[in-house]
């Protein structure tokens, strides 16, 4: 296994976390798990920033997002796998 593109702390996770620079769409991601240290592969659809997320599976507006096993908050558009997501298409359910 080479270097992940993609942290996800969860199986039961909705996003992941860039680890690279200048990820740029159409990458073909090594992701890992770290809870079991399993991987998986995804495509970037998106350009992503380093340390933000992407998408692991279709999302709808309204759904909850999952990061490290918990509620970080819901979409508030729909967002496809492999889109980048940030406070563009999601928000707290705090306020």
């Amino acid at each position: 296994m080479g270097n992940p593109h993609l942290l996800v702390h969860e199986k039961e996770d909705t996003v992941g976390v860039v680890v690279v620079e200048e990820l740029k769409a159409g990458t073909d991601m090594l992701c890992v798990v770290t809870h079991d240290n399993s991987s998986f592969n995804l495509q970037s659809k998106m350009d992503v920033p380093i340390g933000h997320k992407i998408a692991l599976v279709d999302i709808k507006a309204g759904d909850t997002i999952w990061k490290y096993g918990q509620d970080i908050g819901k979409a508030i558009a729909d967002i496809k796998q492999g889109e980048h997501v940030h406070v563009h298409n999601v928000k707290t359910k705090r306020w």
